[in-house]
Order: C-alpha cells, then sequence, then structure tokens
C-alpha cells in the first residue's frame, strides 16, 4: 500500500531565481493526486525535489516518517527504494530491448535469480499491456507504447510511491484517455500513492482525488478535485477553464490592473456554473470520477469511491 507524504514549508531557487517558496501540502497514502500549472512554474522541479534528487533551499518532506531532506546519501538511497518514476520521455535506453530496460532496476538494485526476474518482468509488461513485444527496441514502437514500457519499469520494485512526470506529453487524445484507464487501474491495483504533474485539464477532471496549482512562485489550492473545480479563485478559474482572461499571460503574469479589468469584462452569466454559483468550469467540474475497468482488482478505497461518486452523479441528474 502506499504511504503519505507531508510537505512543509518547501522553498526551492536556483541562484537568485525562486522557483516556489513556502509550499505545504498533504499527499494522501494510496491516493491519486495532480499538480498543474503554467509551464515555467517549477512542477518538475517540484517531483525531483520530492523524490531527493534537488535539495530544498527550505523546509521539510516527510516520507514514511522520515525527512528527506536532512538525510545522508545512503539513508536517501533507502527511502529512494520506496519511488518509482516515469520519466517524461520515458527514458528508456535506446539499445536495449523493452524486456531489459524494465528488468533493468531488478538486475541493478537487488540480487534476484534471472528466472524471478524474467517472471516479474512479465507481470509488470502484462500490466501495461505489452506481452509480446519484449524483444523490441524503444525506437522501434510508439510513443504511447514507450510511456507504457517506463511505467512497467517504475512498477518492478513495487513502488509505494509512483511519480508521474507529464505522461500525456506528445500523446494524441485517443492514446491519453487509454493511458488515463490505464493509471487508474494501477492505482486501484497497487494501492501506491500517485502524484502525477500534468497540463491536460480533461484528465485532471476524470483522474485524481485531489489536485494542486501551482502559480507565482506559489501553491495557490491543494484539495479535493469537486473543491477546486468548484473555486472561484481567478487563476484557479483561468487556467481549469482554459481562458485567456486573468491572471496568467503569455509569456509572464499580468499586472493586477490588467486582471481586473479583464475579469470586469466578462459576462456574470459566463462566470457561473448551471447552479448559479460561481466557478468558470460550470458542469465540467461534474465529470465522473474514471473508475477501474471491469475485472481489475479494487481496494476497499476504490469501492467507496465508486459508491460516493454514483451518489453524486444520481443528484446531478435528479434520480
Amino acid at each position: 500500500m502506499g504511504v503519505e507524504i507531508c510537505v512543509e514549508g518547501l522553498t526551492k531557487s536556483f541562484g537568485s531565481q525562486v522557483i516556489w517558496q513556502d509550499v505545504s501540502l498533504t499527499l494522501p497514502a494510496g491516493e491519486i493526486s495532480v499538480m498543474l500549472g503554467p509551464s515555467g512554474t517549477g512542477k518538475s522541479v517540484f517531483l525531483k525535489t520530492l523524490v531527493g534528487l534537488l535539495r530544498p533551499d527550505r523546509g521539510a518532506i516527510n516520507v514514511a516518517g522520515r525527512d528527506i531532506t536532512r538525510l545522508r546519501e545512503h539513508e536517501l538511497y533507502e527511502v529512494r527504494r520506496l519511488f518509482g518514476v516515469l520519466f517524461q520521455d520515458g527514458a528508456l535506453f535506446g539499445s536495449m530491448s523493452l524486456f531489459d530496460n524494465i528488468a533493468f532496476p531488478l538486475r541493478e538494485h537487488t540480487r534476484k535469480p534471472e528466472s524471478e526476474v524474467r517472471r516479474i518482468v512479465l507481470e509488470k509488461m502484462d500490466m501495461v499491456g505489452l506481452i509480446g513485444a519484449e524483444e523490441k527496441l524503444p525506437g522501434e514502437i510508439s510513443g504511447g507504447m514507450r510511456k507504457r514500457a517506463g511505467l512497467a519499469r517504475a512498477l518492478v520494485l513495487d513502488p509505494e510511491i509512483i511519480l508521474f512526470d507529464e505522461p500525456d506529453s506528445g500523446l494524441d487524445p485517443v492514446r491519453v484517455a487509454y493511458l488515463n484507464q490505464l493509471i487508474v487501474d494501477l492505482n486501484a491495483q497497487t494501492g501506491a500513492t500517485f502524484l502525477i504533474v500534468t497540463h491536460d485539464i480533461a484528465s485532471a477532471r476524470q483522474v485524481p482525488d485531489n489536485i494542486g496549482l501551482l502559480f507565482r512562485r506559489e501553491l495557490v489550492m491543494f484539495g479535493p478535485r469537486k473543491q477546486l473545480f468548484a473555486s472561484d479563485e481567478p487563476v484557479v478559474e483561468q487556467f481549469l477553464g482554459g481562458r485567456m482572461q486573468g491572471p496568467i499571460g503569455m509569456a509572464e503574469e499580468k499586472d493586477a490592473a490588467q486582471v481586473e479589468q479583464e475579469l470586469a469584462e466578462l459576462d456574470a452569466g459566463e462566470r457561473r456554473g448551471p447552479q448559479g454559483g460561481k466557478g468558470a468550469t460550470g458542469a465540467m467540474g461534474d465529470t465522473p470520477r474514471l473508475l477501474p475497468g471491469p475485472g481489475v482488482p479494487r481496494s476497499p478505497r476504490w469501492e467507496e469511491i465508486a459508491r460516493r461518486e454514483e451518489r453524486s452523479d444520481r443528484v446531478v441528474s435528479g434520480t
């Protein structure tokens, strides 16, 4: 099962450039969380800091009761074994077959016999739908298959935390939909804690339990999915609604006067949800939670999610 990650007062800068400051949040154990934000807000830096690849300037990151910001390198190595990471490009070795790419962490970090390595690799390849592609090279397969191979490699050590760095990058909408379903299915099967960095709002509507938004070097909000989609915070409304009007500009933040003028010019009805409450997303925030597919084992947590979503859907439909 997954473990909780508690982040307290985290600040990171490179030289004089502050990336983000005083970030505090708790990633609940076993749940799927998504981190959103405009380009350049340090979402990937946040992932690398969580896993200990970058050291923060200030703050604490408590993983399984240990503050990883205070650990020595050999202690940090042990905590990192709790993590699996799917990098944006899959980060596969081009000269290795998919089988050998996925087997690499097992061969590098364990002393398992090759028969056990083969069993585990084939099990993970089956979980991500890659059986039959064992001998293919990364250059011979599609981007979606490379993502799935990277995900299988992230799973081979049975991590309790899995970090996804823009898993939908470079994929068409159909492949993104398949990948989203795969992520939900894997969370149901493994019970691991998932954190996903993405720009894809459609994924954010369907996949996570929780959503965070980074902007102007701060964590604007972090909370349950429906809470953010119902928010009237201007930057949250703008980003989740995909609008030009609001604090986020093309190349930099807009000044306060420009933001106020743009928001004042918006038609009041456009900014109101179907029940009259504010929120640029309207009914889009009521998109049903994506559930594990047929036949996928579900933990008790997932059964409760299914019941909660069914009740919510009945309220929305009036049945």
